[in-house]
């Protein structure tokens, strides 16, 4: 079965939740986008390689109930598997037409979850998915917070400011500034946490934020109210920003390609 995250978000679509389809277009958008036009090499312009990930996101978004966990395929594989569909679909009927005739589109079953059926991702293509979910959390805690609150934190943490400057430029103090950051942090690894649990079908997928230096559970953050070592932080801190401005980066690219 799949985690009660993921079929929350799954009923969400169902019910044609357009909050749920949004989701899924701003957070893997862009890197859909990255990867049809590196398969595309120049065959497909950025046009139609916006409208090939829309496709892309639909079948996802109308299928994704069907998924099969023992199969074991991650979620991001299992992306990847629709986008390769999706964009040999459209070739082939651009050759079909060249040719005279016509095509009709291919069918998106269950065969597409065999491990023979699905794609080898590359480490840079995980790399994108891992990092489009944290920037997703990312948005969820700036929505949800004050805006002093979160602009503290882009201060302190994205824009890698001194504590003690931001407590100047915004006229405050120094543990304001600390204690109002840890709120963030903390809201952050609760929202990551939801964001990973909603988008991964394996175990393995769950425990990319450790591996990528994102501990959401510190030893001494539990219930007792004790609060995470320093060192966690910092790392935390560390790896955010790192992944913040590099899908700052991959969005400025989608960006330019659409405005091409």
């Amino acid at each position: 079965m799949l985690n009660p995250m993921t079929t929350g978000f799954v009923q969400r679509l169902r019910d044609n939740d357009q909050g749920a389809w949004f989701e899924l277009w701003e957070t893997f958008g862009p890197v859909i986008r990255a990867q049809l036009t590196k398969w595309g090499k120049g065959r497909v312009g950025a046009e139609t390689v916006r409208d090939l990930s829309q496709e892309t996101l639909a079948a996802l978004s109308g299928s994704i109930e069907r998924y099969d966990p023992s199969k074991g395929a991650r979620f991001s594989t299992w992306l990847l598997a629709i986008a390769r569909h999706v964009l040999g679909d459209e070739i082939d009927r651009r050759s079909a037409l060249k040719r005279g005739g016509g095509r009709r589109a291919g069918e998106f079953d269950e065969r597409w979850m065999s491990g023979e059926a699905l794609p080898t991702p590359d480490q840079a293509y995980e790399t994108a998915v891992f990092h489009a979910k944290v920037e997703a959390a990312i948005r969820m805690v700036e929505r949800e917070t004050e805006f002093l609150d979160f602009s503290i934190f882009r201060m302190r943490i994205l824009d890698g400011m001194s504590g003690k400057a931001v407590a100047e430029s915004l006229g405050t103090s120094e543990p304001t500034v600390s204690r109002k950051l840890a709120k963030v942090r903390s809201n952050l690894r609760e929202k990551l946490r939801e964001v990973i649990s909603t988008y991964s079908f394996t175990p393995e997928e769950l425990a990319e934020p450790e591996r990528n230096g994102l501990v959401l559970a510190p030893n001494g953050s539990g219930g007792d109210g004790a609060r995470a070592p320093a060192t966690d932080d910092a790392l935390f801190d560390e790896a955010v920003c790192e992944i913040y401005h590099r899908q700052a980066a991959l969005r400025r690219e989608d960006q330019a390609a659409a405005d091409a």
